[in-house]
Order: C-alpha cells, then sequence, then structure tokens
C-alpha cells in the first residue's frame, strides 16, 4: 500500500497498530490518513467527531464553541463542517 508510506510516522504507525485490533477506533483528521483507514476497513473519527459525542453526552456544553475555539488556537476545521455538525446537534436553528 504506497499511500501509506504518504503519511507522517505517527499516522502510518497508528493505522499499522489499529489493523492488528480488531475493534479499534483510529482518531486522525488527515485526510489521506481517513481515507486509508477507512480502505483498511478500520472505523476512524476526528476531533470534531469526538467533540460532537462529547456535546451529546453531556459532557461539553456547546460542540461549536469548543470547535471555534480550537480554530482560534490554530487547528483548522473546516468552518462548513462545523456549522453543518452544529446543526445536527441543534445548536444552530
Amino acid at each position: 500500500m504506497p499511500a501509506l508510506f504518504e503519511l507522517d510516522r505517527g499516522e502510518r504507525d497508528t493505522l499499522l497498530l489499529a489493523a492488528q485490533q480488531p475493534t479499534a477506533l483510529v482518531l486522525m483528521d488527515e485526510k489521506l490518513g481517513r481515507n486509508l483507514a477507512e480502505y483498511m476497513g478500520l472505523q476512524v473519527t476526528g476531533t470534531l467527531g469526538i467533540l460532537a459525542k462529547a456535546k451529546a453526552q453531556g459532557l461539553i456544553p456547546s460542540f461549536s464553541k469548543a470547535s471555534f475555539s480550537m480554530r482560534e488556537q490554530g487547528i483548522y476545521f473546516s468552518e462548513g463542517l462545523i456549522h453543518r455538525i452544529s446543526a445536527r446537534l441543534g445548536e444552530l436553528n
């Protein structure tokens, strides 16, 4: 799988280790890594998925505030994706 070598070492090692664990959940935001994880049949989610789950379980008060706060700290998330997930969680009208 040549695309594996386009990932950084941490992402590559994560996918190789997860492939050995049938119930592993891969947490990865990088698009190529996510695509490879799905191609390998692995369950994958990203940071926004974790925040959405935390909001749904009442662990954080606001998905959108947490997401935009992370953006302000320099972590890139698509604003459109944040809005779509926020709407799905009932945070936007």
